[in-house]
């Protein structure tokens, strides 16, 4: 596990250094910033649509194998852009296609290494090694994002790429090292089960999603606080700049204090032995609650302050959920489970911004906040109680109805 954590931070870096450097590539080919836009839209595509048949390979194939394969064909395009940036021989169609490729590979390459993790440990210690997940991507996101400006500025875009790469083929070279902890859960649970290759299916996994309530409680929480909240980026960003009148620079003390607090988050939430959708549903609306109070700052000094409570409430409330998403099944279609719940969190991905977006037009920033964190609370209560209306309601067998009828 420790290994498996040390490659998942170098991985993890030289993601967000590509990603960090991706866009000002884009912007430096086309001149748009649409099409920056539509270079990041063209890699998430494919977990929207086959994400469902990444999740079955998983099932299907050995983890361990299917990881290590996935990481090496990541490192593969990165190397490619590498030498096309080097050779001045990128171009908007083959950078569209290049992601393209990134996007497929990644819709079986998630679910695989999210998975091989979990291998690693006891299933007791499961929702705690997804705690240190989340912290070793956060460490990571703050220290690619910094060497991001540090290897373009000496030595070129092209080096961003290549070092990603390095680092996709070292988490590979890692991966068959690993072995299971004694008492994981396994991929061969699916052999114990009496489950083949041959009898994994995609509509299988579709099914398992939709006839289970927790999963689906889950979605519906996450769903809401993607759409209402979360993008502090994007809506922090305008109430930093517009009405609290700060510059880039108190955007970026923001940002630092929002990074922070996930790091926070993810210690807290690598602690969590018993995660549950109703946990996960208290820490949303306390962050929803979280962002009411965000947006009504009169100052940027109130705002930090309410910043790092809201980054660490979404982080735990992140880790909770992820554990719940991958113990809740069995383990013989947690893979199917996981390209499920790509598809899904892509939808919210792509959607969200844009929806966002238009509330801040009608309302502005603060508005957006305010409205957006009592939608977030006020949806979450209403299916609290709703559930316990349901769980309350008395239930009357057939045979009852039958005798009645008589």
């Amino acid at each position: 596990m420790r290994w498996w954590s040390v490659a998942n931070f170098v991985s993890n870096a030289g993601t967000w250094m590509q990603l960090t450097v991706q866009n000002l590539l884009v912007l430096q080919i086309t001149g748009s910033a649409a099409a920056t836009g539509l270079s990041m839209s063209v890699q998430a595509a494919p977990a929207l649509l086959i994400s469902v048949f990444g999740g079955a390979a998983v099932d299907r194939w050995p983890r361990r194998t299917t990881a290590a394969v996935s990481q090496a064909l990541l490192g593969t395009v990165a190397f490619v852009t590498a030498l096309m940036v080097a050779l001045d021989r990128l171009d908007v169609t083959s950078l569209m296609v290049l992601a393209a490729v990134t996007g497929v590979i990644a819709t079986v390459d998630g679910p695989a290494c999210s998975l091989l993790g979990n291998d690693l440990v006891p299933r007791e210690d499961v929702p705690s090694a997804i705690g240190v997940g989340a912290l070793v991507h956060q460490a990571g996101r703050l220290t690619g994002a910094a060497l991001a400006g540090v290897t373009v500025g000496f030595l070129g875009t092209a080096a961003a790429y290549a070092a990603n790469g390095v680092s996709f083929l070292f988490v590979a070279s890692v991966i068959p090292f690993l072995r299971p902890a004694r008492g994981a859960i396994g991929h061969r649970a699916a052999a114990e089960d009496g489950v083949t290759r041959e009898t994994i299916s995609v509509r299988e996994g579709l099914a398992f999603f939709a006839r289970r309530p927790r999963l689906l409680a889950l979605a519906g929480v996450t769903g809401v606080s993607a759409v209402f909240g979360r993008n502090y980026q994007l809506t922090l960003a305008v109430l930093v700049t517009g009405p609290l009148a700060g510059g880039a620079g108190s955007f970026g003390t923001v940002s630092t204090v929002l990074a922070a607090g996930g790091i926070v988050g993810a210690v807290l939430g690598a602690r969590l032995r018993r995660p549950s959708v109703r946990v996960v549903g208290a820490l949303a609306a306390a962050g929803g609650l979280l962002q009411v109070v965000a947006g009504m700052s009169p100052s940027l000094a109130v705002l930090l302050v309410m910043v790092l409570p809201m980054a660490v409430v979404e982080s735990v409330s992140d880790t909770a959920g992820t554990a719940v998403l991958q113990t809740d099944p069995p383990a013989r279609m947690r893979g199917r489970v996981l390209g499920v719940w790509g598809s899904i969190g892509t939808v919210w991905s792509l959607g969200g911004p844009p929806a966002l977006g238009l509330l801040m037009e009608l309302a502005g920033a603060r508005g957006a906040l305010i409205v957006g964190g009592l939608v977030i609370a006020a949806a979450i209560g209403a299916g609290h109680l709703l559930r316990g209306r349901l769980a309350r309601a008395p239930r009357v067998s057939p045979v009852a109805n039958l005798e009645t009828a008589a």
